[in-house]
């Protein structure tokens, strides 16, 4: 699957445009590249945990000619280590829960943004002090 079909099976899952779906997919890969570019963890419980690992540097065989040595030198590379539900999933172990898209109601927005507001005043504060 590459990332036009992930858009379009998202898409048709939850009913949103395949604008917003894409939308939505470009800002988490941007968040998640820039998080682990930093050397932050992000973990997804379930699902996975990113990271960057620092690879040593070494020695290598050059394929054309196995006689000739390589130095390769040290780099930070990214790394994926699956969570348990994932791995219990791909291996046939549980079968992956229905996904039910939550419908919007006022009483949920409402919530959101006073949420949303609790959290910028929050903010703002700690910026003044």
């Amino acid at each position: 699957m590459n990332k036009a079909e992930l858009v379009t099976a998202i898409a048709h899952t939850t009913g949103q445009s395949k604008i917003q779906v894409h939308n939505a997919i470009a800002a988490t890969i941007h968040t998640l590249t820039a998080a682990i570019a930093k050397g932050e963890r992000i973990t997804l419980i379930g699902f996975g945990t990113f990271e960057r690992r620092q690879r040593q540097a070494r020695t290598g065989v050059n394929p054309q000619n196995p006689s000739q040595k390589l130095k390769i030198p040290a780099a930070r590379v990214p790394a994926f280590r699956a969570g348990q539900e994932l791995k219990d999933i791909v291996d046939g172990k549980t079968k992956q829960p229905i996904f039910k898209s939550p419908s919007p109601t006022k009483t949920t927005s409402s919530k959101k943004k006073s949420s949303i507001k609790k959290l910028i005043k929050k903010h703002k504060t700690k910026k003044s002090k």
